[in-house]
């Protein structure tokens, strides 16, 4: 039985100011660039708290917490909530839209099955978010999960929310309209706690979070008197049904610093795949990959040519498949890039984010990117989908880093949550 709850929220109030000055992308987006951005936007700029630029970034978030709540700046809300939270977007012109509702979830280690992770975590980013949470008592930031609604209760309830007035609209630098409403009604928070009981949850974006979290809860319980209402055993979350039609994965295409596509590279490539030639535009290499979505493709530039690869329908490529990768994730492209072209042909060894691989969201910006000298070599992916991503993790398998992006991402400084010793659910 899953567990959500209403929450208390910490919202900011009208003396903050205009909120697209104020909210931001979550925590690990954010570089360096816009972090200095979002500190120019507003003195009560949400990067202030989730990632401050000052080197006791923890205390100063604490101080900022408690400073901006003693000016009303900020304010919790005493009425228990959930919150029905709507993104509405364009990709390629195209118009989708994403629906889910952030609530209070209970943590669940992953061996109880309730909620499944899909991609492995790193201890840095963990120690950096236990550290926050041990000294902001906080949740500052969403967990993004996704759940099964075959019979559309959950969809259907969202629908009948967002007829009535949102509580925030606000409009990212992407274009992206984000709006969230307010939902305080018993008999409504009863309703969505008894549908969501049944489910199970897969993480999509927050793993770090989410784990961290568990971490801080099991401390907790080891030092203070709790019960099973202790604000701690809850994270804040942003769930959404695997059936929304707006629930995108874009692909991560990955480039890499060091290789380089030599006339031995490609005769070895085409031992696996059938290559063709194909202009070095994004329209065309996009659609290349839309048209072999069916299938093992990828396209590949080194600034001067490019190549759409299909894998092919050969006994001997596909028992080395096989025997180089495990059962579930076989079928996956990122696990076939990563185990025949990076490790078999290419010889790579552990490849670390920023020091000899790049990932990227756009094949435009790859191009450029690859253009400019940042990378030698683009090897761009098609995008994978909720549903199998879903399956995957039910499965207790896990995707290689950088395998999946969800868009758009959850802005961060709509709703924080108390977690503190004495605060309950």
């Amino acid at each position: 039985m899953v567990d959500v709850r209403a929450f208390k929220a910490i919202k900011y109030t009208a003396k903050a100011g205009d909120p697209k000055m104020l909210v931001t992308q979550p925590y690990d987006k954010i570089d360096l660039e816009m972090q200095k951005e979002y500190y120019e936007r507003s003195p009560y700029n949400f990067c202030r708290l989730i990632l401050p630029i000052e080197t006791d970034k923890y205390q100063i978030a604490q101080q900022r917490i408690t400073q901006w709540l003693n000016d009303k700046v900020m304010e919790r809300i005493e009425q228990p909530a959930i919150f029905v939270s709507r993104q509405e977007y364009s990709i390629n012109g195209k118009k989708f839209v994403r629906t889910g509702l952030i609530a209070a979830l209970r943590l669940y280690p992953y061996s109880e099955n309730m909620v499944y992770p899909h991609e492995f975590t790193h201890s840095a980013p963990k120690a950096d978010r236990l550290n926050m949470l041990r000294t902001v008592q906080k949740n500052l930031e969403q967990v993004f999960l996704m759940y099964p609604d075959p019979e559309n209760k959950t969809i259907d309830f969202f629908k009948e929310i967002t007829k009535t007035a949102p509580l925030i609209k606000v409009t990212d630098p992407d274009g992206v309209e984000h709006t969230t409403w307010e939902v305080t009604d018993p008999e409504k928070i009863q309703y969505i706690q008894q549908v969501l009981s049944e489910k199970i949850m897969v993480i999509n974006d927050g793993h770090h979070r989410y784990e961290s979290a568990l971490a801080y809860r099991d401390e907790m319980r080891a030092k203070a008197d709790w019960t099973d209402d202790s604000a701690f055993n809850f994270h804040m979350c942003y769930m959404v049904p695997i059936q929304d039609e707006g629930l995108m994965i874009l692909p991560t295409h990955r480039l890499l610093k060091e290789a380089e596509l030599t006339p031995e590279i490609i005769e070895e490539l085409k031992h696996y795949f059938t290559a063709t030639d194909v202009a070095p535009n994004a329209e065309t290499l996009d659609n290349y990959l839309a048209a072999h979505i069916e299938e093992h493709a990828f396209c590949v530039y080194d600034g001067k040519n490019a190549y759409g690869l299909t894998m092919k329908q050969d006994e001997k490529v596909y028992q080395f498949v096989n025997t180089h990768t495990s059962k579930e994730t076989k079928i996956f492209d990122v696990v076939i890039l990563r185990d025949i072209v990076f490790k078999n042909i290419l010889k790579t060894e552990e490849l670390k984010i920023d020091e000899n691989i790049i990932y990227v969201r756009w094949t435009k910006t790859a191009i450029e990117k690859i253009n400019r000298g940042e990378a030698k070599v683009a090897f761009l992916v098609n995008p994978i989908s909720a549903k199998a991503v879903s399956e995957l993790a039910l499965q207790h398998e896990r995707l290689p880093e950088k395998s999946t992006d969800f868009y758009p991402k959850p802005l961060s400084g709509i709703t924080m949550m108390d977690i503190s010793v004495q605060e309950k659910l």
